[in-house]
């Protein structure tokens, strides 16, 4: 069974300190069903990240969807959150989310490092331009 964006959030409220938190970041990359290697190629690699990171969107039937893989674990669980939380959604649905502030709302905004928090922004902005020219 899948895991919900609400049960992220709960888990994130269980956890006290950001090293808590930093361990299930990396245990939902662990678990993370990340994009298959033959499809890692330079045309949907992600810029501006310090890690490779791929991202393939998609829509189906009317829905956005998108698998992502990183060479970093730490990446890889940024990457399994957002698809989770953008996953599944109609276009519409999908451009109104506020990533940035979800992460924020989680406690992971001010505890990356500059290098995630800007890959993460680089991620987030090839997910809203996908949504936008498919709009």
């Amino acid at each position: 069974m899948a895991i919900t964006f609400e049960e992220i959030s709960e888990t994130f409220e269980l956890l006290d300190d950001w090293e808590e938190k930093y361990l299930y970041i990396i245990e939902l990359g662990r678990d993370y069903d990340a994009l298959d290697e033959s499809l890692r190629t330079d045309s949907v690699k992600i810029d501006g990240c310090a890690s490779q990171v791929w991202l393939l969107p998609q829509l189906r039937d009317g829905r956005f969807y998108f698998k992502g893989a990183s060479d970093a674990i730490i990446v890889s669980g940024l990457v399994s959150i957002l698809s989770v939380l953008y996953n599944g959604n109609t276009i519409e649905k999908a451009i109104d989310i506020n990533a940035l502030e979800v992460f924020d709302d989680l406690g992971l905004g001010a505890n990356l490092s500059t290098q995630r928090s800007n890959g993460l922004s680089s991620m987030i902005k090839r997910i809203k331009t996908y949504l936008e020219t498919a709009s």
